[in-house]
């Protein structure tokens, strides 16, 4: 079958399974809405591509009896007394920063770039945030 476009939100609504089961099989869906356009997709496949995408790169430093994590570029690090703990915290702290992003940093120069991961983060559940750090998983 061929991508799905609609010229319009009305005309969407109207066909909104023919959309969501294009995204499920993952082919193009878009919708015009004024002078932009927005596609549809199915979480899973984008997830995955975003996870290809956002490289985690993360380091762990073992130091003072604890661990601290950080991935390089990103203003985000977080410290525990284990390895798993300073990971979780790593996982509630890229929450955070996700949040803060949608809230406000979205529009800052040295955060704007960011998109994809945050909505990898939002995308995530905790074990797969804690995948994708460890680099055991997408």
């Amino acid at each position: 079958m061929p991508a799905v476009h609609y010229e319009s939100y009305t005309e969407a609504r109207t066909h909104l399974k023919d959309l969501l089961d294009a995204a499920g099989e993952g082919r193009v869906a878009t919708v015009r809405r004024d002078t932009g356009r927005a596609a549809i997709v199915d979480v899973e496949r984008l997830r995955h591509c975003l996870s290809l995408a956002c490289s985690a790169k993360t380091q762990a430093v073992a130091e003072s009896g604890g661990w601290s994590i950080f991935v390089p570029g990103l203003p985000v690090a977080a410290d525990g007394a284990s390895f798993d703990e300073a990971i979780s915290e790593m996982v509630d702290a890229l929450r955070a920063y996700a949040e803060d992003w949608q809230d406000r940093l979205r529009a800052a120069p040295n955060h704007q770039d960011h998109w994809g991961l945050v909505q990898f983060i939002a995308l995530s559940d905790d074990p797969q945030l804690t995948d994708w750090l460890v680099g055991t998983g997408r």
